[in-house]
């Protein structure tokens, strides 16, 4: 018999489990997507992806242990779509996270598929279509986790004094409409389109009433489609206490930038008078742009009131963003979470931009631009047997890596690109290890040891990787599902920026189910659910017939391009001598006036001369854009 004392434990241990049952609840949404109208910039209307006949669409809201339900009902007409739940680790539901053919089949018009899911992390997240580089159409909302455990609730700031900041780029032409013409031969060097606008809360000219004396928790999501973004209040410091659901140390900064997907909660105080109002401004990186087009504001600007009766000053102008920009590699987690050693897998991943045979230009992970699988990545591991830790059924276009429970994985990013990327990892924080500066070149020439690694690395599921640079990046695998590890510039995803990791697939095979309403959307489009990466049920190595990206261009010339290029090469020569022989031939016909004219010009020159006159060069003045959208002379 167990004594007084252990039966009183297991009392109070019975006790706390059914209150912790009885506080969380189910939070349901039934979301109609649909097409609305929106002109955000109040430059252009379009057509905006809204949800329930609204855009904005609507901030899911849950507390940490709950459980989300969303029906998504697809009344879109001519599109598919799904939902994905940024940021969040779907721990035992892999099936709920949302990108298509990875971990579901897209939702066609008129039905409904419904996300079900438990909340086990607090913090600021996102969710977002992940179909066809949809979300930039407006199909994008915040997701707030509140935590009544945390460790600055009602110390630091009060429930009350919460705010809920977005921030995006925003095009004026549809997804759809651009993508053809991004992936094309007509656009061989990769250049992304460039945004009309950029929005606060989905609007401009954001005004935000303030109390004096108060400390606000800002909750801040960068949910654009390409364009990082530098923030900061004027008059006012941040004090950032959580990135990405992750809460760190408290650490004051100026200025943040926030790459797309990025989440930063942050304290901002107010001063102690109501004299004034204050600007606060989003800039985009315009250092992702490979052109600036003519008109481009590239800044928002939004205000604190204080008193309404005031004037909204215009922003300071800001010269250098990079010199106070507040570097996020720099936090510190408030766990303390040691350092992840002796990694049980490592992988190196280059980033390379390069054109196919079509003329297009991709991204690639190595020499591998993804493609979706006929069967969706999960559907696979699912069906598979023992052949699901066999890389290769996931086919040879979703760069597929199966990694074993518990291992410590170390991702290695090596970026051969002149532009900036920001990393995201499905189904996981990690621990942000290392990242060098610009141009520094690969981890393997660095000479980087463990020794450089901090001992408590900061944590996020979105990290910026610097052009020409390498990150670091290392995680538990301790999450079974099927996750996608991708730069999140959307024009990087649709051109194939993509790998996938397959955590632990014989346990997936024992422990999910996937719902009919699942497997109904998959039969609605005659998607297969079972099958390799080509829908081969037979022999999972044998991967015939699956989605290819083109063809690569062929190494050096073919025959027929040498003989064009002689040929061409032949006639610009014979051009070239025709051109001179007729420029030397003399020509009797010239009329008399060529020469009393060159004459006069030489009597000039020689007055101009003898009275000491000079050319006068005319002043120049470099005008340089600076980040409030003013300019000044250099």
């Amino acid at each position: 018999m167990s004594s007084p004392l252990g039966r009183l434990v297991l009392l109070i241990a019975w006790t706390a489990t059914l209150l912790g049952l009885a506080s969380a609840k189910t939070v349901t949404y039934n979301f109609k997507i649909g097409w609305v109208t929106a002109n955000p910039d109040g430059a252009f209307d379009r057509p905006t992806i809204g949800i329930n006949g609204q855009w904005p669409i609507p901030t899911i809201f849950a507390d940490v242990g709950d459980n989300i339900v969303v029906h998504a009902t697809n009344e879109l007409g001519n599109q598919t779509t799904s939902l994905h739940f940024h940021g969040l680790f779907m721990n035992g539901t892999t099936q709920m996270d949302g990108p298509a053919q990875v971990s579901q089949c897209p939702i066609v018009p008129g039905s409904t598929f419904t996300y079900n899911f438990t909340i086990t992390q607090p913090g600021t997240y996102w969710y977002h279509s992940h179909t066809n580089a949809q979300y930039p159409d407006g199909l994008r909302g915040p997701l707030i986790i509140h935590d009544p455990k945390s460790p600055f609730l009602n110390e630091s700031y009060q429930q009350e004094n919460e705010i809920i900041l977005s921030v995006s780029d925003w095009y004026h032409d549809q997804m759809q409409d651009m993508l053809p013409g991004f992936i094309s031969k007509g656009n061989p060097t990769g250049a992304e389109p460039v945004p009309q606008a950029a929005l606060f809360n989905d609007t401009q000219n954001l005004k935000i009433p303030v109390k004096p004396g108060t400390t606000y928790h800002f909750r801040m999501v960068n949910m654009g489609a390409f364009a990082g973004q530098y923030i900061w209040f004027e008059g006012h410091n941040m004090t950032i206490l959580e990135v990405d659901g992750v809460y760190h140390q408290p650490a004051e900064a100026e200025m943040i930038y926030l790459s797309a997907a990025q989440r930063c909660s942050f304290l901002v105080t107010t001063k102690n008078d109501t004299s004034a109002n204050y600007a606060f401004v989003a800039s985009m990186d315009t250092s992702l742009f490979d052109s600036m087009p003519d008109g481009l504001n590239w800044n928002v600007t939004g205000w604190l009131v204080y008193d309404d009766a005031k004037e909204t000053p215009e922003p300071a102008l800001v010269d250098d963003l990079d010199g106070v920009v507040f570097d996020d590699y720099t936090l510190l987690p408030y766990d303390n979470q040691t350092l992840f050693v002796n990694p049980d897998r490592e992988i190196e991943l280059n980033v390379i931009m390069d054109n196919l045979g079509d003329g297009a230009n991709y991204a690639f992970f190595d020499n591998i631009t993804y493609k979706s699988p006929a069967v969706p990545s999960l559907y696979t591991a699912l069906s598979a047997g023992e052949m699901a830790t066999n890389p290769t059924v996931y086919g040879s276009y979703t760069h597929a890596f199966v990694l074993e429970r518990g291992q410590i994985v170390q991702i290695v990013v090596n970026n051969l690109d002149s532009g900036r990327h920001p990393f995201h990892l499905h189904g996981h924080h990690f621990q942000a290890v290392y990242r060098s500066e610009d141009e520094a070149g690969t981890f393997e020439d660095s000479n980087i040891t463990e020794a450089d690694f901090p001992a408590s690395p900061m944590r996020r599921d979105t990290f910026v990787l610097y052009p020409d640079g390498f990150i670091v990046l290392r995680f538990r695998a301790d999450n079974p599902g099927v996750w996608l590890f991708h730069c999140h510039i959307e024009w990087h995803v649709a051109s194939g920026l993509i790998a996938t990791f397959v955590e632990s697939p014989l346990d997936l095979q024992k422990s999910i189910t996937i719902p009919k309403d699942h497997y109904d959307t998959c039969a609605a489009q005659n998607i297969p659910t079972t099958g390799n990466a080509a829908g081969n049920t037979v022999n999972f190595l044998d991967l015939t017939g699956e989605p290819k990206s083109p063809d690569p261009l062929p190494d050096g010339f073919t025959t027929r391009g040498k003989v064009a290029l002689a040929f061409s090469c032949l006639t610009g020569i014979l051009g070239v001598i025709v051109v001179a022989w007729y420029g030397l031939a003399p020509d009797a016909t010239a009329a008399s006036w060529v020469e009393e004219r060159v004459g006069e010009t030489q009597a000039t020159e020689s007055v101009d001369r003898s009275s000491g006159a000079t050319g006068v060069e005319p002043e120049v003045v470099e005008v340089t854009t600076v980040s409030a959208g003013g300019n000044k002379k250099a």
